[in-house]
């Protein structure tokens, strides 16, 4: 999840580049140290909010009594939500320009964060309107802020500055199990056919209660985003204008004649929802006596685990790069994926559990990686490629229907395939493009 917001620093819409205008050079020198750490506040915001969703899922299917294509229904909203408001948030900031946009994408996001109050007591239908309301603010968010780490100093340090938001952002993907687990899922959850055994009137209690859980939460996660919003209106940052570039970038048709892009958008596509799909799940997979047996609150700090691989994962293949064609590594690394999955699948215990969980660490890479090999050479089409790039996160809205459907049917471990599948697609795209950098 963290490496999502990678993407919109591309823009989503053909020719817009982003730069800053004359009489704001100075401020790349001076005075940036403030507008930077609000910024980076925000990286850290968004992947905190998207990394929630995976203690969410395990909650509402035990409250509302739900089958596991039915709880896949929250990140069918959430990240539909990328594919729906990319484009029109590229048209919004074009009118309210970066700065603004920021702050409507941050409003509008802690709209989503506020309708879990109503959603609490209205049912799941609302809960999942306030989840696509939620990531519609996000992606609006994203579109606006992220060219402002490239802008904020030495365009020589831009790479650097990057690196330290994405770090904050992983770490608000690693933060938000633990902290869910502890808020939301404390009071423990009954399974359903202990939910079934109780009375009428003690199941609508109990329902009540476990849903009410999430209000505060999101309650202070919807008051910190309008603060957010408020500091973000009144820092001083350099003005962002568009260069336009449109008409020399060719018809957005042109761009499937280009092989790479076309297997890299799905990559994309099936690395995200492999991605998503195991987190949505885990916490289900380690209640499961047989790999785990604990708690939902338990298992919560493990899914912490699994996205702090990532952020782990970042740096160790930042080395290994710098000597290994990125085709190589993303292919040693989906390989390992498949492997640890078949672990995972097969074993039990304390081996299967370990064996998904290391999967974070190997998934550390792919994101940048396919983006980077699906760009490869393709000029003025760049920015219109990193928009069709951008559209394929919608993979972790539809990857995980496939997922639940399995687990309904077979079982939750044995629904684990669908991301394995995922990954031998990512380990064919990798090994067919192995020396792509050399052409």
């Amino acid at each position: 999840m963290e490496h999502y917001s990678q993407a919109a620093a591309l823009p989503p819409k053909s020719g817009t580049k982003a730069g800053t205008d004359s009489g704001t050079g100075a401020a790349g020198k001076t005075g940036n140290t403030g507008p930077l750490v609000v910024v980076t506040i925000l990286f850290f915001m968004w992947g905190l909010l998207t990394s929630m969703n995976d203690v969410l899922i395990p909650h509402l299917k035990a409250v509302y009594t739900l089958t596991y294509v039915q709880a896949m229904l929250v990140q069918f909203c959430f990240f539909g939500a990328y594919l729906l408001v990319s484009l029109p948030a590229g048209m919004l900031i074009r009118r309210l320009g970066y700065q603004r946009g920021a702050v409507a994408g941050l409003v509008v996001a802690a709209i989503g964060c506020a309708l879990f109050y109503p959603a609490a007591t209205s049912g799941y239908g609302v809960f999942l309107f306030a989840f696509f309301v939620l990531a519609g603010g996000i992606t609006v968010l994203q579109v606006a802020a992220n060219p402002y780490v490239t802008v904020l100093g030495d365009p020589r340090t831009a790479s650097s500055r990057l690196t330290l938001t994405q770090a904050f952002n992983s770490l608000g993907t690693t933060v938000a199990p633990t902290l869910g687990g502890m808020l939301i899922l404390s009071g423990g959850m009954l399974s359903a056919g202990e939910l079934a055994a109780l009375p009428t009137a003690e199941q609508l209690a109990y329902r009540a209660r476990e849903a009410a859980s999430v209000q505060g939460p999101y309650l202070v996660l919807a008051g910190t985003l309008l603060l957010l919003a408020v500091l973000f209106a009144l820092a001083r940052l350099p003005k962002i204008v568009d260069a336009a570039g449109d008409a020399e970038q060719g018809r957005f048709g042109d761009l499937f004649a280009h092989r790479h892009l076309v297997l890299g958008t799905l990559g994309i596509f099936l690395y995200v929802g492999g991605e998503v799909s195991i987190g949505s799940f885990l916490i289900n997979f380690l209640e499961d006596p047989k790999i785990g047996g604990m708690t939902a609150a338990q298992a919560a700090h493990y899914v912490s685990l699994y996205w702090g691989g990532a952020m782990v994962g970042r740096f160790i293949g930042f080395a290994v790069m710098r000597k290994v064609s990125p085709g190589k590594a993303l292919a040693f690394n989906a390989a390992a994926s498949i492997v640890l999955i078949a672990i995972a699948v097969l074993g039990g215990g304390k081996v299967a559990m370990f064996a998904i969980i290391a999967v974070g660490l190997c998934n550390s890479i792919m994101f940048p990686t396919i983006f980077s090999m699906a760009l490869h050479g393709l000029g003025k089409q760049t920015g219109q490629a990193s928009g069709l790039l951008c559209m394929a996160i919608v993979g972790g809205a539809l990857v995980p229907f496939a997922q639940g459907a399995v687990a309904d049917a077979m079982g939750v471990q044995v629904s684990f395939v669908v991301p394995a599948a995922c990954y031998a697609f990512i380990l064919y795209f990798g090994l067919k493009y192995a020396d792509l950098h050399r052409q």
